[in-house]
Order: structure tokens, then C-alpha cells, then sequence
């Protein structure tokens, strides 16, 4: 299965979208930072799951129709960050479509996220992570899942990798970095979280208008892997994780 995750710059990038399916023939496409009002319904041959409603910068889902069928999806949002309160409010930060593989003959949980901007702590950023996989856990219970998005996490990614890996969730990076428009702050923005399936490869590939590059995630079913329940003792009072 490939997915491609693509932030699209305040929808700048909306025009290499066709391009990009033609070319790597994905069977699922996860946007960020997209305008859902001027989302069309196809790309090339996929079709759009859904889209968020309330954000002004947007996340979409669009699959392969002759591979998927989509059973539900769902909008959820997360904790935030004070520049969601103060400046640009995002509502929705994650959206989750649960689909059956026709290919396959089973079920499947994919998901596009946006993390808070870099103004916000790496720890409210772990939040919102511990809560998209509980949300989508709730989606599709033990069904293998493919989180992708920009997570805006551009140091400490071992300690990012340990709290997801306590939740049952492995976490991949690119193999180059996704992000270079800032002397400070570039690195591995894009990010795959996963439970369930394998990750053969996540390619970093050619940048285009958008600061953030795409990333191909290439992955294929594992064993029954049961999601574990967080370990209570490794969350604060008011929710964050503790360290």
C-alpha cells in the first residue's frame, strides 16, 4: 500500500496534486493545510474520502475507489495549542477514514494530522498524538493504522519515538528531511505512526511551491498486533505525558 502525506502551504501546493498521482500512483493521498471549500472530487484516480469543516487550513483524505471502500469517516479535534486560541483556530487536527481493502480482504484505519505550529511546546504536541491514536482507536478498534502529517516535531525524535511506542504505535521517519525553509528549524517535519503494518519505506520526494516536502509511505500488513492501552502512570494530571 503507498500513501502519500503532502502539506500543501496554505493551499499553495493544490496544483501538484494530479502530477503527483500520475506519477506514483498512490492508493491513498492525506493532505494538510489545504482549502476544503476548492477540493475537487477526483484526483487523478482517486476519490476524496472527506475533508475537515471547520479549520481554514484543512486536512483531506482522498482513495483509491477500486481498491478501498470507505465505511466512515470522522473529524476530530484536539487539544490546543495558544495560538490556535489566539491567532489561527484550528478546530479539526486530525481526520480518520476506516476502510475495507478489497485487495486484502480486511479492514484498515488511515488518518492526515497537523500538529500545533512550532510556537507550542513538544509536549502538547505529544498530547494531541496520544489523543489521535486514541481517537482512532475508537474509529476502528485493533485494526491496523497509518497516521501521516505534518507532526511539527523538529528535535528530541527519540523521545517522541519511546511515548509512541508506549501507546503500541511504531513511528517512522523519511529518509531525508521534509522541511528547510527556516535556518533553525528544519529537519524531519513529516512523520508516519503506525500500528499493525510494516513500513518498508517513507521516501522524501521532490519539493515543490509547498516549505514542506511530500512523503511516499510505503507498508504492508503485520500480524494481528493488539494496540496496548496507555500506561496511566505515563500521563500527567492534566493529560501531557509525563517525562
Amino acid at each position: 500500500m503507498k500513501v502519500i502525506s503532502y502539506n500543501l502551504r496554505k493551499n499553495r501546493a493544490s496544483g501538484e496534486l494530479v502530477a503527483l498521482a500520475e506519477r506514483y500512483d498512490p492508493d491513498i493521498l492525506c493532505l494538510q493545510e489545504c482549502d476544503t471549500l476548492e477540493l475537487p472530487a477526483e484526483v487523478g484516480l482517486l476519490h476524496l474520502a472527506d475533508s475537515t469543516v471547520r479549520n481554514r487550513l484543512g486536512l483531506a483524505i482522498y482513495y483509491r475507489r477500486d481498491r478501498f471502500r470507505a465505511v466512515k469517516t470522522k473529524t476530530f479535534a484536539l487539544k490546543k495549542s495558544l495560538h490556535d486560541r489566539v491567532l489561527t483556530p484550528a478546530h479539526e487536527r486530525l481526520i480518520g477514514t476506516r476502510l475495507v481493502d478489497l485487495a486484502e480482504e480486511r479492514e484498515i484505519v488511515v488518518a492526515s494530522f497537523h500538529a500545533a505550529p512550532l510556537t507550542a511546546l513538544n509536549s502538547l504536541r505529544r498530547n494531541q498524538i496520544r489523543s489521535a491514536h486514541d481517537e482512532l482507536h475508537e474509529l476502528g478498534p485493533g485494526l491496523p493504522t497509518l497516521m501521516v502529517g505534518d507532526y511539527n516535531y523538529p528535535i528530541f525524535k527519540q523521545h517522541l519515538s519511546n511515548r509512541v511506542n508506549e501507546s503500541g504505535y511504531d513511528l517512522t521517519l523519511s529518509d531525508t528531511v521534509t522541511y528547510t525553509r527556516y535556518k533553525f528549524f528544519h529537519g524531519h517535519f513529516d512523520l508516519a505512526t503506525s500500528v499493525g503494518l510494516s513500513i518498508d519505506k517513507v521516501e522524501t520526494l521532490p519539493s515543490g511551491t509547498s516549505d514542506h516536502m511530500p512523503i511516499l509511505v510505503s507498508s504492508s500488513y503485520s500480524a494481528d498486533k493488539p494496540m496496548r492501552p496507555l500506561n496511566s502512570q505515563l500521563v500527567s494530571p492534566d493529560g501531557d505525558f509525563a517525562i
